[in-house]
């Protein structure tokens, strides 16, 4: 069987069937799923990724027709992180255990919820926050758990590509909902209500078809225990296996925040900075940065794919080098081959990281020269950095992961992504004390030295290899 359609060993032996039924939990049999199921799972996670980003563009709004404060706005975008958090880390562990379908048609259902309540919470900012609050925690389970269903419904797929069509629709879904959003409040009819009215007619029939995908992950037979137990189990769902982990500290944690990080900066910092020069298109222009920038980013993902299909074959041929020289170990011809094969792993991360330092140079640039054509430019750069490193990153992820953990480490993966989505927050902050352009100067010089904590990681260490 090829490398690349084996599953992931789990971080535990599997037990001989009379230990199994005696200390484990039984587990149904999974489904046979047909080619096209994971349509209906990526149509979910477009239609909550055009929920969460829907209100992006809508700041400006927000602020010149319901008066309300830059701090009340901010706190908005607060209560969404508020609410993706717990999004992340538990739903991708409670699906592990009790299946995926009924984790992800409650948080499609969330989305839709979240929209009907912002569509009538426009002059009650309790009702801003319950729905961005409800919102954040539909895009942490779609995130989560969408991407791991997807990639067990895509069969033999390789794992590039099922990497691939989760941050593909997720992706289109934060592009689109930001692009409709910000068109219908600078000239549709009613901006504080159709931009949700059109989210709400995309996704009130995605949990009733999602009930019909076949559940890759069963619940387990008796696996209710104590309230403590049960939270042990989450906690370990969550924990990196022991042998990725020194890859996952030099890799994956450098890279991470740089994903959120980059769309931040593109389409938050840049309109910004700049927006005195466009005048009262400033709506207009802040929403088709955010166009620009998630559409390069999903154009781009086919290059991660590749970089990670070469680095497959390579890597596969070095293990076989291995193999062969690990009966001459003692000449020492092993240990060439194990540094050989670590040199040549790692290519997508550190291209990624190589564009983020170009689309963070290019900020610090334009936060001197000012510049809305510099800024398209800059969106576009670090929307490639944002596709190429949000596929690059679940792959490494998906390869750490057993079957039993892999929603809860994509939920970690995901939390530390959004991490970077507070870097125009900090700036803010801190531009009372210091100046744009050394601040950006500042955020250029930490890029660059995660691309050496990435180039390094990349070298000394391996990506696991899936079980045969």
């Amino acid at each position: 069987m090829p490398r690349t359609q084996r599953m992931p060993e789990p971080r535990q032996a599997a037990p001989s069937p009379a230990t199994a039924s005696a200390h484990a939990p039984a587990r149904a049999p999974a489904q046979a799923p047909r080619p096209d199921s994971w349509r209906t799972v990526a149509a979910a996670m477009f239609a909550c990724g055009w929920g969460g980003n829907q209100f992006t563009p809508l700041l400006l709004m927000y602020r010149r027709l319901g008066g309300y404060s830059t701090l009340s706005v901010d706190a908005f975008l607060g209560a969404y992180v508020v609410g993706l958090v717990p999004g992340l880390l538990l739903a991708g562990p409670v699906s592990d255990r009790r299946g995926r379908r009924p984790v992800l048609v409650a948080g499609t259902a969330a989305s839709a919820v979240a929209s009907l309540v912002l569509s009538f919470g426009g002059q009650s900012a309790w009702l801003i926050y319950a729905g961005r609050l409800i919102t954040g925690f539909a895009v942490g389970i779609a995130m989560s758990v969408g991407s791991s269903w997807v990639k067990e419904l895509s069969g033999g797929a390789d794992g590039g590509l099922a990497a691939r069509r989760s941050s593909l629709f997720q992706t289109a879904g934060f592009g689109l909902g930001a692009g409709v959003a910000g068109v219908l409040a600078q000239w549709g009819p009613w901006p504080m209500v159709s931009p949700y009215a059109v989210h709400l007619l995309i996704t009130v029939a995605i949990p009733v078809l999602l009930l019909r995908v076949p559940e890759t992950r069963p619940p387990l037979a008796h696996a209710a225990g104590s309230v403590r137990q049960l939270l042990t189990a989450l906690v370990d769902d969550l924990r990196v296996p022991a042998p990725a982990r020194r890859r996952f500290r030099l890799v994956v944690l450098p890279m991470a925040p740089w994903v959120f990080g980059a769309a931040g900066l593109a389409y938050a910092v840049m309109p910004q900075l700049v927006g005195f020069r466009v005048g009262d298109w400033g709506l207009a222009y802040a929403t088709g940065l955010t166009v620009l920038a998630l559409g390069t980013g999903a154009a781009v993902q086919p290059v991660a794919r590749w970089l990670h299909g070469d680095e497959e074959n390579r890597d596969g041929e070095n293990r076989d080098a291995e193999n062969r020289e690990g009966r001459n170990a003692e000449t020492g011809k092993g240990e060439a081959a194990k540094g050989e094969a670590g040199t040549r792993t790692g290519r997508a991360p550190v291209a990624a990281m190589a564009v983020m330092l170009l689309g963070a140079a290019l900020c610090a640039a334009n936060a001197v020269l000012l510049s809305p054509w510099l800024a398209a430019v800059t969106a576009a750069v670090l929307g490639a950095g944002y596709g190429i490193a949000v596929v690059s990153g679940l792959l490494e992820i998906q390869r750490m992961a057993g079957p039993d953990d892999l929603a809860g480490l994509t939920g970690i993966y995901y939390m530390l992504a959004y991490a970077g989505f507070l870097l125009p927050t900090v700036l803010a902050t801190l531009s009372s004390w210091l100046s744009y352009p050394v601040m950006l100067a500042a955020v250029a010089a930490a890029a660059l030295v995660c691309l050496g904590l990435v180039v390094t990681g990349a070298r000394v260490t391996r990506p696991p290899a899936p079980a045969r």
